[in-house]
């Protein structure tokens, strides 16, 4: 019995992907079902990565229903490989998403046939790697890729590993590097009509540049201005291409730059009504440096009530396996506000224990940097 043909919907018309086209027209014009299979796949995770979740969970149970009627180590790996990434753009869940993606590059690796697969869960575990600042990981899984993957014909695995390999370095401090590794990005992703992985990789960048512009914001003054224009980019980009997972994160971004500039009422705004969501969406981990820009906001704003409390609640969620620049930027953070709200001896904690992450951070930039010379990824 052949698969039904993709439903449409108000999202998926709503996405404007070059691929996400060329995929519906791969799977109408396939010969039979297991010939969709791959197309199915990757149509279901544009969907999971455009935000699309309902119709993402739509399309893979037509391919778990190909699977119970064509058992098949095809549909095994493309299937474990769809349902690793709708377990990560569905609540950022780390842990799911790296079993299922590790399981397809088993099953892809011990069949010839599913090297596409292979070289896919490769970048996919790179990225969750950096995600995870699991350092060995993510060059085992960035030298796999690139040792297996056909540059004129892998352009999705290329582009995402390009991303992660961008976002590495760019962590690190080394921006000329990391410009390299975003530049193979683009192309790739440009190759294959994937506006999703442009968008994407827009706003990794952008990140990335919020993250340093907050890290150097608190030893001096700085010019935001170009960076609010990149932030907004994100927006105009989705808001053409369709896609709806930055929506709520974008607006974050420029709650911080914002707040770096000064513009405090504006940030408090932004970040009240953006912030519960982001958080949902893959941000815990900045939850205490978030919460603390949020305290100066309103120790900024004539809020000084509220801005205590937020700072203790800052202090709470602040997680000891959290990244180092995070906790060091919640330390500072906290520091500024105490001292402005005449709490003189927690802003002298804060401040010594500021000092300390910022030192651990530094030699863990160095040390990332080094690894990553040594393994050769320098773009």
């Amino acid at each position: 019995m052949d698969a039904p043909t993709p439903a449409s919907s108000a999202a998926t018309a709503a996405i404007k992907s070059r691929l996400f086209k060329q995929l519906d027209q791969q799977v109408a014009a396939a010969p039979s079902p297991m010939a969709s299979v791959g197309p199915r796949a990757r149509r279901a995770m544009q969907l999971a990565r455009h935000g699309a979740l309902s119709e993402a969970r739509e399309a893979l149970t037509v391919l778990h229903q190909l699977s119970f009627q064509h058992p098949h180590a095809d549909i095994g790996a493309w299937l474990h490989l769809a349902e690793g990434l709708m377990a990560y753009y569905n609540g950022f869940a780390l842990q799911p998403a790296q079993e299922r993606i590790q399981r397809a590059h088993v099953i892809a690796s011990t069949h010839p046939g599913l090297e596409e697969v292979q070289v896919l869960a490769d970048a996919w575990l790179t990225q969750l790697a950096f995600v995870r600042h699991e350092l060995d990981g993510l060059i085992l899984h960035a030298r796999r890729c690139l040792s297996l993957a056909r540059p004129d014909v892998d352009h999705g695995a290329l582009a995402r590993l390009g991303m992660a390999l961008g976002v590495s370095w760019h962590f690190t401090g080394e921006s000329e590097t990391a410009q390299r590794w975003y530049q193979q990005a683009r192309r790739h992703a440009t190759a294959e009509g994937d506006d999703t992985t442009l968008s994407a990789l827009m706003y990794n960048m952008a990140a990335m540049r919020v993250a340093q512009l907050r890290r150097e914001s608190l030893s001096g003054a700085v010019r935001v201005q170009e960076m609010l224009l990149s932030v907004d980019s994100v927006d105009h980009y989705d808001a053409a291409v369709g896609a709806a997972m930055m929506n709520e994160l974008t607006p974050v971004l420029r709650a911080q730059v914002l707040t770096v500039e000064g513009r405090f009422e504006e940030a408090r705004q932004l970040y009240e009504q953006h912030l519960p969501q982001a958080m949902s969406l893959g941000l815990e981990r900045l939850g205490s440096s978030l919460l603390s820009d949020v305290a100066w906001c309103r120790a900024n704003s004539g809020q000084p009530d509220l801005a205590l409390l937020q700072a203790r609640e800052a202090e709470i969620e602040l997680d000891p396996r959290c990244d180092l620049d995070d906790q060091a930027i919640t330390h500072s953070r906290l520091a500024q506000v105490y001292r402005l709200l005449g709490e003189t001896a927690d802003a002298q904690r804060h401040e010594a224990l500021a000092t300390e992450v910022w030192g651990q951070f530094a030699a863990h930039q160095r040390h990332w940097r080094e690894a990553l010379t040594e393994s050769g990824l320098t773009g």
